[in-house]
């Protein structure tokens, strides 16, 4: 029981002691932590003291040459000594606080205490360096401006050795170019003048200045060649070419009103005088894209002109076969309306069943209105031929969609037509199958012909009978005559089957009765079924008396039984 309690006592010392252990770490930890937050704090606050504004401010004193360099010079130092004196001051004492906060323990005051201290020298290091880079914008001007100087100058000099190379381009601008290079000229020289007096302030007005002229001098060396050219010479040119292509087709009777070209030619002469008055000035904005503008517009007056030329052939050629086509609908369609009224009795047809026709005729009216006003347009010269071009086309697709519908109804009624021919031609042909049914019953003298056959004869001559008063009937009912056609065709024709069915059985049960009556003597089953055969035969069952007379062969001889089924069944 000792040995429990002495082991327990043990367990809670040494947890006691591990307790401490961490806590004494933790807190070692927390102090390590806010040591190294001031430590970084104090590093930050030494950069912003390095900031070498002192040694740029040395570079300062032995270029102030004037008043403004001296006044520059006397604000930058009370700048840095407010920084050096006050607020690194400040950044200090906040430094030692923050010090004696961390050595206290007091965290929940130094966490604020580090905030601010972070949040000042963050504030002290911007205005160090935006007073560092002031500084460095005048001790490096000279190494910086004399760099784009050198550059700017070598652009000069190319577009200056450009214009003497080319000066006759520049017609009678050449001495206002020149003038424009000699400012150029003096602006550098006025450079090496403020550099030499350390006026920086005035540098950089100066190199905006070259820059922008430059610039713009190098538009005009580039541009201004072009823009003379096309002024002088190529757009007037293209101008006078239009004027007499345009009087030429104009006398071969072309209408050109629509192209305004007597107004645009004006108007681009004042564009042009505008546009001179602009170089003049050396101002060449928008000039050369208002130049190419107008040089595109003449060069579409040549595509507009032949595209007139050939809608004018095209037309011709068009409206002749228009013309051509259109009278022969205009007969055909007048032709067939003129007789529409017949066609309706003639066929039985209801006002629906015709209704395309007057359609088509309203259509065909109406086109032919659209071809006379067309065509008085076209005497009266009030439109161009790629407008007639443009309606003949359209007329010639009128047309041809009307005619469509025109042949669909003519297909129409082309096929009731073409029904009752072929019903007649049918009836000659079903007659013709009676007749031959009729004959061939006559030259074979059956001695009797079944009922069931005289049945289908009366079938048949009644329903040619109905053809015929179809074929008679005004109007013809289309529907009920193929039909009536067809009931006799196929009546006609099973007739003919029976017909020649029954004939041919007839004469094959003859021709076996008399083969086998040679073995009648011989085999009295023969005797007793040619008796059988022949009664049937006589009673008109020709095909009872077949099967009995072809079946008792079997009995003589095998071979001839097969063979006569053969010759039967061939």
């Amino acid at each position: 029981m000792q040995g429990q309690f002495l082991i327990i006592g043990s367990a809670i010392v040494i947890a006691f002691i591990i307790v401490i252990v961490i806590l004494h770490f933790v807190k070692k930890a927390e102090i390590n932590y806010y040591r190294g937050k001031v430590k970084n704090l104090e590093i930050q606050r030494n950069m912003v003291a390095s900031t070498p504004v002192l040694v740029e401010l040395s570079k300062v004193e032995p270029i102030i040459k004037n008043d403004k360099m001296e006044e520059k010079y006397n604000k930058w130092q009370e700048k840095f000594d407010e920084i050096r004196e006050k607020r690194l001051t400040l950044i200090d004492d906040m430094l030692i606080d923050l010090d004696i906060y961390v050595e206290k323990r007091d965290y929940k005051s130094c966490g604020y205490r580090i905030a601010s201290a972070e949040i000042e020298i963050y504030k002290v290091r911007e205005a160090a360096e935006h007073l560092l880079d002031e500084i460095k914008d005048i001790t490096l001007s000279e190494e910086k401006y004399r760099s784009i100087v050198i550059k700017l100058k070598s652009k000069y000099r190319t577009l200056n050795r450009e214009f003497q190379e080319h000066k006759e381009l520049y017609d009678f601008m050449q001495e206002a170019v020149s003038l424009q290079l000699e400012n150029i000229e003096k602006r550098f020289l006025d450079f090496e003048k403020v550099m030499e007096t350390n006026e920086y302030t005035e540098v950089v007005q100066i190199c905006k200045a070259l820059d922008t002229m430059i610039d713009h001098m190098e538009i005009i060396i580039t541009e201004l060649p072009d823009v003379l050219l096309m002024a002088n010479q190529v757009i007037p040119n293209r101008m006078k070419e239009v004027e007499q292509l345009n009087k030429e087709m104009l006398d071969e009777g072309y209408v050109l009103d629509y192209l305004n070209i007597d107004y645009n030619i004006k108007e681009s002469k004042k564009n042009i005088n505008q546009i001179l008055d602009k170089v003049k000035i050396l101002n060449l904005e928008g000039c050369m894209f208002d130049l190419k503008t107008m040089l595109q517009y003449y060069d579409s007056l040549f595509l507009d002109f032949e595209k007139e030329r050939l809608s004018r052939k095209v037309y011709s050629e068009i409206k002749d076969s228009f013309n051509e086509k259109l009278e022969k609908t205009n007969s055909l369609v007048k032709e067939v309306y003129d007789q529409l009224e017949d066609i309706k009795n003639m066929y039985d047809l209801k006002d629906e069943d015709v209704e395309v026709i007057h359609e088509v005729n309203k259509t065909l009216v109406v086109i032919n209105d659209d071809y006379r006003k067309m065509l008085a347009k076209e005497e009266s010269k009030s439109s161009p031929y790629s407008v007639l071009n443009e309606e003949i086309e359209t007329l010639s697709n009128r047309l041809a969609l009307m005619e469509e519908s025109f042949d669909e109804a003519l297909k129409s009624l082309g096929n009731m037509y073409d029904d009752e021919l072929r019903a007649r031609e049918q009836l000659q042909e079903i007659q013709e199958f009676l007749k031959i049914c009729k004959n061939e019953i006559h030259s074979y003298k059956l001695p009797v012909i079944a009922n069931n056959y005289f049945v289908q004869l009366n079938e048949a001559n009644e329903a040619i009978y109905e053809v015929i008063k179809e074929l008679e009937r005004k109007p013809i009912v289309i529907k009920v005559l193929n039909t009536r056609v067809d009931t006799a065709r196929d009546l006609v024709l099973k007739l003919y089957n029976t017909t020649m069915d029954m004939i041919k059985t007839a004469k094959f049960a003859e021709k076996t009765i008399v083969f086998i009556n040679r073995y009648r003597s011989t085999y009295d089953d023969v005797d007793r079924a040619l008796v059988e055969a022949e009664r049937a035969f006589y009673k008109g069952n020709y095909k009872e008396s077949l099967d009995i007379s072809i079946k008792v062969t079997s009995s003589i001889d095998e071979k001839i039984y097969k063979k006569l089924m053969m010759m039967y069944e061939k």
